[in-house]
């Protein structure tokens, strides 16, 4: 028997990713009946078949996205159909159905010059296609789904599940004595667990009443740069932290300008859903670290490093 029956039955899109895998787990986790659909089960983008998967659910979870940042950059009109007409198709179902609609979007629809964190309510600026694109999802929610619309912008995620910058640091430590990893973009790092759970608890603060719609900012407390989590992340796993070194992004030119300033404020969590705000993010990577998934690849780094370390002294 369901532990949250009145929750009724949760349908989340882009389940095969990252984070809508640990959505379904922790859906499961507190009882609550859920539905999973991948890219390669929903397009997002069809209005018949989405208000098919639409029918009979209370909440829908959309984890769905165009997640290339870079090629975004040369193919904007692709990444705007799914991150923004497929989310547009997506509120107008759940509008006709009265679904509540939690909407998983992102820090690059801001513009990354702020000193201080961006409140929610902070003016949008994207600086790039990916941003644009995310943008129009966002802008479609707040106008169909006024009330039951939940914008949940996060950044900076790493989890179990997919590509991801906690993970490539501990498999590079296997491949590379030294890493070169840029220290002047600020930001919050978050576990994708974390969030997933977060995202649960705010479905069903909505279903009874006590969460507005709006704009929520789904980040860790606290900030750091890259080479900050590089190096908490090699701390905690055993292994030298200095073997990260600082850069800068003018070291590491990519397609799409990325912001230097991704710090979130929280506001909202507690006076628009009564919930405190996500956790430090070194709580969060401890947390993370001890999962069976990057407790493999921290024990791998270590081995090699003491190996390294005996070939050095006897050679």
């Amino acid at each position: 028997m369901s532990t949250n029956s009145f929750a009724g039955r949760w349908l989340v899109t882009g389940a095969a990713g990252m984070l809508g895998q640990d959505v379904l787990a922790e859906l499961k986790s507190a009882g609550i009946e859920a539905v999973g659909l991948g890219r390669a089960d929903l397009d997002i983008t069809d209005p018949a078949a989405v208000r098919a998967a639409v029918e009979g659910v209370t909440v829908v979870v959309n984890c769905a996205a165009w997640t290339d940042v870079d090629g975004a950059e040369t193919a904007e009109d692709a990444a705007t159909a799914v991150n923004g007409t497929g989310v547009r198709v997506l509120a107008e179902a759940c509008a006709d159905a009265h679904v509540r609609l939690l909407h998983v979007s992102t820090d690059y629809v801001l513009p990354g010059d702020a000193t201080e964190p961006y409140r929610e309510d902070a003016a949008t600026g994207p600086l790039n296609a990916y941003g644009r694109s995310k943008l129009a999802g966002e802008q479609a929610v707040a106008e169909l789904l006024p009330q039951d619309g939940y914008i949940v912008r996060t950044a900076w995620l790493y989890g179990e599940h997919g590509p991801n910058f906690v993970a490539t640091m501990l498999k590079l430590a296997v491949q590379r004595e030294t890493l070169d990893v840029v220290d002047d973009q600020h930001g919050q790092p978050t576990w994708s667990r974390a969030l997933a759970r977060r995202l649960v608890e705010l479905g069903l603060a909505a279903l009874k009443g006590w969460a507005m719609g709006g704009i929520y900012h789904g980040t860790a407390s606290g900030r750091t740069t890259w080479m900050g989590l590089a190096r908490e992340t090699y701390r905690l796993s055993g292994l030298d932290p200095e073997r990260i070194r600082p850069t800068t992004s003018a070291a590491f030119v990519r397609p799409a300008a990325r912001p230097a300033f991704s710090v979130l404020g929280h506001d909202a969590w507690e006076e628009a859903a009564g919930l405190a705000p996500l956790a430090d993010w070194r709580e969060q990577l401890a947390r993370a670290l001890a999962t069976p998934a990057f407790s493999a690849l921290a024990a791998a780094a270590r081995k090699h490093a003491k190996d390294s370390a005996t070939d050095g002294s006897t050679g």
